[in-house]
């Protein structure tokens, strides 16, 4: 909650100083560039260091840099600087915390359940995507940016909410010795895996062009005419999707034929793109949104559930930290790609390209990836 809240109020607020979409992918860039420069030393103390403290630590320096967005935001000169500097810092705490949270999951669920887990789990997460965004958005409406104050609460308690965090050992591997070996193992088992490959490569390159959630600022301000209230309904239509995709998928066995399953829901997810980006009615930019939403919810589950349940416990961080690389890359730079683009040829087209690429990416990786199309179900046991 406290993550989507905070990423709806600081892009309105750095677009309400500058009114240049081109900032806008700036926030993007500025939070992933950390998890790009760090991603080998995330992993390796995901594998290393108890996983329950690492999360403990990272919500406390983002606690801490929403203090000073708060800050900011009542005192500041309107200078944006400080904005993505404060925003580097979240990086970097969003880079050590999403491996870690990754590797931990396993760690306190049955093997046989971890299908059904991830689906719990993704559902959880796109539920925050459906308050956060919309209680930033009313904030914002009816408090201005106190909304950050709220948000320094809401980390607050995810700090003590760690502390409940219950695993069986010491999942700490201190005793491993740190080489170059170790540092570029999560690489070396990626590549190997071709099906893994294939996943969070398709995932990476189809998201990378087809990232939209950056640019909705412009499209409630200038195009949708709907202001900060229908900015956060925006915001939080795609976990609307995802949220009963994801209710459906921890309800049910792991379906079959997943891989051409994985190969449809990015085509779907692709069109809604091209819908949301030509719409001018805001009740159907709304329902892409969810398909949006819904189609990536989908992928998400699949790809968790490759890459969990075919990586060793001791080596999960370091693989999860090529997998934060990829998810980052697709959500954060792609919205530094959709402000590029905006600031040259204008946003619609911008987002419209990138939707077609999308389904353009989806086609390439079909011919690319054989075996991917070919998986079945993934269980515990497989």
């Amino acid at each position: 909650m406290a993550v989507h809240m905070q990423t709806v109020a600081v892009g309105w607020m750095v677009y309400d100083l500058t009114g240049d979409p081109f900032d806008l992918g700036l926030v993007g860039l500025a939070q992933f560039a950390p998890a790009f420069v760090l991603f080998l030393a995330t992993g390796v103390v995901a594998d290393r260091y108890n996983r329950r403290n690492i999360i403990a630590v990272c919500s406390i320096l983002q606690m801490l840099t929403s203090i000073a967005m708060f800050c900011l935001a009542m005192f500041g000169d309107g200078v944006v600087w400080p904005i993505f500097l404060l925003l580097v810092l979240i990086g970097s705490a969003r880079a050590f915390y999403f491996p870690t949270s990754q590797a931990l999951l396993p760690n306190v669920v049955p093997r046989k359940l971890f299908p059904n887990a991830v689906g719990y789990n993704s559902s959880f997460n796109k539920a925050s995507q459906i308050g956060g965004p919309v209680l930033s958005g009313i904030l914002i409406a009816s408090i201005g940016y106190w909304v950050f104050f709220v948000v320094v609460i809401f980390f607050a308690i995810s700090i003590v909410a760690a502390t409940f965090i219950r695993i069986e050992g010491d999942r700490s591997r201190r005793a491993n010795k740190v080489n170059l070996e170790m540092v570029l193992g999560g690489f070396a088992y990626v590549w190997q895996n071709k099906i893994i490959l294939g996943a969070i490569s398709m995932d990476l390159f189809a998201v990378l062009f087809g990232g939209v959630m950056g640019m909705l600022p412009v499209f409630a301000s200038d195009i949708l005419h709907v202001g900060a209230d229908g900015l956060g309904l925006m915001r939080a239509m795609p976990g609307v999707g995802a949220l009963s995709m994801g209710i459906l998928l921890s309800q049910v066995p792991a379906p079959g034929r997943m891989g051409l399953l994985m190969f449809g829901t990015l085509a779907v997810f692709g069109m809604a793109i091209l819908v949301f980006s030509l719409s001018t009615i805001f009740w159907l930019s709304l329902v892409a949104l969810a398909i949006y939403g819904a189609a990536d919810m989908v992928s998400i589950y699949i790809r968790s559930s490759l890459v969990q349940l075919a990586t060793p416990d001791e080596m999960r961080g370091r693989v999860g930290a090529v997998n934060a690389v990829f998810i980052n890359a697709s959500n954060e730079l792609g919205d530094f790609r959709a402000g590029g683009m905006s600031y040259f040829i204008g946003v619609v087209p911008a987002i419209a390209i990138g939707g077609a690429v999308t389904l353009g990416v989806t086609a390439a990786w079909w011919w690319l990836f054989p075996d991917l199309r070919k998986v079945d179900r993934m269980t515990g046991d497989d």
